[in-house]
């Protein structure tokens, strides 16, 4: 088997690096590397992580950039952001690797809503647009930033005045006027192949949003006929590559109107991913000049998102784990899915398990029906009142337990750390 495509995500800690991390972790025929300008979650996540890169606008991000894909080997960049597509795309041979996504004129329409709009005008329902307060024939407006994503610097006003005071905070920067849409919003992701074909294309409600993310989505048949128009409109105009999407929103006459174009995945586009449409390996292998092709499952599915939690603990070396199992990794009759988990991780990279129980039934009968027999290196199965940190004779260990009491006499005695279920978690 050839050696996997090693990719560059950067930004990776934003949600479309976080994305497309997700996307393709377990896939073999693609490496990840993480990069990031500013110390943030994609540290956590990805295994190989590449810290402190200039800004994407900075004069020596392009240098380093350059550096980077020598020294690590870089097949392709993938980058998350508009902004950052932009600059890569521009950067051209420049980079001696590929850029997965869209060409430039692709990229850089879709960077400007100004130019998106001014590209669709008349083959897409668009909100209005005024050039001044005073010019706007219905109040409110919706003030956004002609380049930027999600609600970063966007507001709505309900006067001249207040739309006035808004622009005038925020002068250095191309600021459009738009008619308020106040109805239901929808993204379409969309994927187009690198022979120029519009492959897919699908809705989804943005049910519920923060900070301009949509963090519960589910696929929509709204205006199902009149998207895929959009879609294949929006396709031949701007002629993207790769996963892109666009946003519609909901007039006050209950009409869709197109609010943005982006030649990017969408972050919550993980919701067509479970249903079978891998945007970010489907972009990843189409930029490798290989076909692919789409099958999509068809069930009801939501995606819900919220803040996730990731753990790095220094300082912390073991190399065995004595764990117990009832109300620990059996767990109402069921087991501890995370548990296992950890256990497994922990096989993998060489370490020991034991199991150290006072399981009153028969226990071989138990582990058989839980069928993780074989999971552990050996077996201590408690009968009496004897101490369990009597049978930990590693001193690299770590202990995982339910009972405050278990854990308190073996980190008194042994000086290990020792681990709560809900602890383990830090652990993975």
């Amino acid at each position: 088997m050839p050696s996997p495509h090693r990719i560059l995500v950067f930004p990776c800690g934003s949600e479309i690096g976080l994305e497309i991390h997700r996307s393709l972790r377990y896939s073999t025929h693609f490496q990840l590397i993480g990069a990031s300008s500013v110390d943030d979650h994609g540290r956590f996540v990805f295994d190989d992580y590449i810290g402190d890169l200039p800004m994407h606008d900075a004069p020596a991000f392009a240098d380093q950039l350059e550096k980077i894909v020598v020294e690590h080997q870089i097949d392709a960049i993938y980058p998350t952001m508009d902004a950052v597509a932009e600059t890569l795309v521009s950067l051209g041979s420049r980079l001696d690797c590929r850029v997965i996504g869209s060409n430039l004129r692709a990229t850089s329409l879709c960077a400007s809503k100004n130019a998106t709009y001014d590209l669709l005008q008349g083959s897409i329902p668009l909100p209005q647009r005024y050039t001044s307060p005073e010019l706007a024939t219905q109040y409110p407006l919706f003030i956004k930033p002609d380049r930027g994503y999600g609600a970063r610097n966007s507001q709505w006003a309900r006067t001249p005045t207040a739309a006035n005071e808004f622009l005038s905070r925020h002068s250095g920067q191309a600021m459009l006027l738009l008619e308020y849409l106040p109805g239901k919003e929808w993204t379409v992701d969309c994927f187009s192949d690198r022979h120029g074909i519009l492959r897919f294309h699908a809705a989804r409600g943005r049910d519920r949003i923060s900070n301009g993310i949509s963090v519960r989505t589910a696929p929509s048949n709204d205006f199902t006929a009149a998207f895929a128009d959009w879609a294949q409109r929006i396709h031949d105009a701007i002629l993207p590559r790769g996963a892109w999407f666009f946003q519609a929103r909901e007039d006050a006459s209950g009409q869709p109107r197109l609010l943005e174009v982006a030649s990017r995945l969408g972050g919550s586009s993980g919701l067509f991913r479970c249903m079978g449409v891998n945007f970010a390996l489907l972009s990843a292998f189409d930029a490798f000049d290989q076909d692919v092709h789409i099958a999509p499952n068809h069930y009801q599915i939501t995606l819900d998102r919220a803040l996730d939690n990731r753990y790095r603990i220094d300082g912390l070396h073991y190399t065995h784990v004595y764990v117990d199992l009832d109300d620990c990794l059996l767990l109402r009759g069921a087991i501890n899915h995370q548990l296992v988990g950890f256990l497994y991780k922990t096989i993998s990279e060489g370490k020991g398990v034991t199991l150290l129980t006072r399981h009153a039934r028969s226990l071989t009968s138990t582990l058989r029906k839980l069928r993780i027999e074989a999971l552990f290196d050996r077996v201590i199965h408690l009968t009496g009142g004897e101490q369990k940190s009597d049978h930990i004779d590693h001193t690299a260990a770590i202990f995982i337990d339910d009972s405050f009491a278990e854990r308190q006499d073996v980190a008194e005695h042994l000086n290990i750390p020792v681990f709560a279920p809900d602890m383990v978690e830090a652990l993975l």
